[in-house]
């Protein structure tokens, strides 16, 4: 699930939403958790009872209660896609009691227990951090850190100025933050931080939001390509001047010989292999822009397992952002691209209507990538007019290529 800052939790306060049977399988049963299914002991939970949920991609710290549970042990505490009794198993879920622990018993378990008792709404709080989960995949804690903005680099240079009413008060304007970074601020912030006019990739999946399929109106369909995200973007500052940024999901290389977490930097790479910056320059002025983002997926040989029969690398877009229209329909965001030799997400259906199941949608999720014959990761849906999004990941994928 993503926060509010477009950011991933990986656990989060959640509640059951219903349990049904598994079938030759007498102590077990199907805990669903939206659209998530965690396959648990029978009668170990019921409807409406509210708990910590850990996503698949989780990897729990080596503390109290998860020493206590052999299955975690034996499998390094990750969480993974697994089948079980033939039932697909997606994430972990446990009960608030489950960490309690006399005197040891952390604070936040007291505080989210004491807010239930007194009616407040707990559910989707981000416990990421507070319980130290991380990503399973040791690179992906690497490749999607949150990173750190300018004006966070300031305020934490100088945080008895910034725990100061005054400061906290300019901090909430633009125009304030501009004039603290002028007094405050350095220039290597600035050139290192992400450009704020720029919201970070990344989709929220359809088991967070099942009520999305109620919406029966045409989407369009594309498929997910299995990489890493990709953003470049232009911005002009002046008559004759410009600023241009190459970045992956969460750092911009603003210079050439900065640390990139693949062997060579395959975000700058295909920014000369398609002239990013020079197509981005036009269309800025083409379209009359004050700035343009292109995003899209880097994938290929080292990129992910799924490597698509590639033995370099290459990209495929899959926004186009205007500064005066936000995100275009991805139909015309490919035939403005095309004009320029730039590669789109296959679009496998501009029309589609969203069944009525979610097991339906995950089923049509599953199917051949355009790009090779090989399996799909999924689909991503986008609404005509852009703005709203969602993707479904093939279960199958997942147990083929994220264990």
């Amino acid at each position: 699930m993503l926060n509010a800052s477009n950011q991933r939790m990986l656990a989060y306060i959640e509640k059951v939403t219903a349990i049904t049977p598994i079938e030759k399988a007498d102590r077990l049963e199907a805990v669903h958790i939206n659209g998530w299914v965690c396959v648990c002991g029978k009668g170990e939970f019921k409807e409406g009872d509210v708990g910590v949920f850990f996503e698949i991609d989780s990897k729990l710290p080596e503390i109290y209660p998860f020493t206590e549970m052999e299955f975690l042990v034996n499998k390094k505490y990750k969480i993974k896609s697994q089948k079980i009794r033939g039932q697909i198993s997606q994430g972990l879920f446990m009960p608030l009691s489950a960490f309690e622990n006399g005197d040891n018993t952390p604070t936040w378990v007291d505080s989210i227990n004491f807010r239930i008792q007194n009616g407040s709404d707990v559910l989707h709080e981000d416990l990421t951090a507070v319980i130290g989960v991380t990503y399973a995949v040791e690179e992906d804690n690497k490749r999607k850190a949150p990173s750190v903005d300018k004006y966070k680099k300031m305020s934490q240079r100088h945080p008895q100025v910034f725990r100061q009413p005054w400061a906290r008060w300019m901090m909430k304007r633009e125009w304030g933050r501009k004039v603290m970074f002028f007094f405050f601020g350095k220039k290597k912030d600035k050139k290192s931080g992400w450009p704020n006019w720029v919201t970070k990739t990344d989709e929220e999946r359809v088991q967070n939001m099942t009520w999305i399929l109620e919406d029966k109106e045409p989407w369009i369909a594309t498929e997910k390509i299995d990489g890493s995200s990709t953003t470049a973007t232009y911005r002009k500052t002046g008559k004759r001047k410009h600023v241009f940024y190459i970045c992956s999901r969460n750092v911009v290389f603003d210079k050439p010989d900065k640390k990139c977490f693949y062997e060579t930097n395959i975000y700058t790479e295909m920014a000369e292999k398609y002239n990013f910056e020079e197509v981005l320059e036009k269309i800025v002025e083409k379209y009359n822009l004050e700035w343009a983002t292109l995003q899209g997926e880097t994938y290929g040989a080292g990129v992910q397992k799924r490597e698509y029969s590639l033995k370099g690398h290459d990209f495929m877009g899959f926004n186009l952002i205007f500064s005066d229209r936000g995100r275009l329909n991805s139909v015309e965001a490919k035939e403005i691209m095309s004009e320029y030799g730039i590669p789109w997400v296959p679009i496998v259906d501009e029309n589609f209507i969203l069944p009525d199941t979610l097991e339906e949608l995950l089923d049509i999720a599953t199917n051949k990538s355009q790009l090779d014959g090989g399996m799909r990761e999924g689909l991503v849906f986008r609404s005509q007019d852009g703005v709203k999004s969602f993707k479904a990941v093939s279960n199958e994928f997942l147990l083929k290529y994220h264990q």
